[in-house]
């Protein structure tokens, strides 16, 4: 193989990495809220572990970094605001309805956008989208058990945590998207996580945050901020570049599944027939939705 010659499948397979590593994040993450640890705080501790790996990488390779390019802050400012949201709010679901529950949610917010975007007009209904919402939300309501008031395990609480994690994960992307065309990868996502990681520190139990340096589970924090910010975004970043999107879409259903069956295997979570059919339900709807509208466009 030539020198610089793209090796096929490389792109699909750090697409992979990426999402399996945001998976068992969530489930470390379960672990972590089960045994008393605050959702803030472990948010907290997986921006800021990532920060750390993340501008190291800057300081060694920062050619092109763009970091004094005003608009490239503007952005990264933005996608900072998503990363705050998502690692807070798809822990805090975790603690409201568990793991499983949390990363589906999080995963079938990319249809509520499209919900929004009818909303304001700046997408136009079609069928398919609309079949595509309705699936969902059948889905939605096949997992929570939202037809069994006396469940009671996934609060409402849990549900729109769930949602608007994935909400602010699309508002991360967005602000990446447009970052990423003033700098370097890194330099985003620097800039984007240190900006998380001081929302997050203003929101945290500063005697709880202080606590995990001495406490036995520092390892985990480490582990959770390595996977869910450090290495899967570098995986991410790289296999995007290499990666069709419709692919990528595709690859991309590997968090939640992984997530969810950390959550059955290791947690000890567990799942009735129909919320197993809802989970499903969400997962192919999404994709086959992400799918659709990469090829219109």
């Amino acid at each position: 193989m030539r020198s610089g010659q793209t090796v096929p499948g490389v792109g699909l397979v750090l697409v992979a990495l990426a999402a399996l590593c945001w998976g068992v994040s969530g489930g470390i993450a379960g672990i972590l809220i089960e045994q008393g640890w605050d959702a803030s705080v472990v948010s907290l501790y997986r921006a800021a572990v990532g920060l750390v790996l993340v501008g190291v990488y800057l300081a060694i390779r920062p050619g092109g970094g763009g970091i004094r390019h005003p608009r490239l802050w503007l952005w990264a400012v933005l996608a900072g605001l998503g990363v705050a949201g998502n690692f807070s709010f798809y822990f805090l679901s975790i603690a409201e309805g568990g793991v499983a529950v949390a990363a589906t949610l999080m995963y079938s917010a990319p249809v509520f956008v499209y919900l929004v975007a009818f909303g304001f007009k700046l997408e136009r209904p079609t069928p398919v989208k609309g079949l595509a919402i309705a699936l969902v939300m059948l889905g939605i309501v096949l997992l929570t058990r939202l037809y069994n008031v006396d469940v009671g395990k996934v609060t409402a609480a849990g549900i729109g945590f769930g949602l608007l994690a994935g909400v602010s994960y699309s508002v991360f992307i967005y602000g990446f998207k447009y970052a990423a065309g003033h700098g370097s990868p890194q330099a985003v996502l620097t800039i984007a996580l240190g900006c998380a990681g001081v929302i997050l520190l203003g929101a945290s139990d500063t005697t709880q945050a202080v606590a995990v340096l001495n406490a036995p589970q520092w390892w985990l924090f480490a582990l959770l901020g390595v996977l869910g910010a450090g290495l899967s975004f570098a995986f991410y970043v790289v296999g995007l570049k290499r990666t069709a999107p419709t692919l990528a879409a595709i690859v991309a259903m590997v968090e939640p599944v992984t997530a969810s069956l950390f959550g059955v295997l290791v947690l000890g979570e567990t799942l009735a027939p129909l919320q197993i059919l809802g989970l499903v339900l969400i997962l192919v709807t999404v994709t086959g939705l992400s799918l659709y509208s990469n090829r219109r466009r």
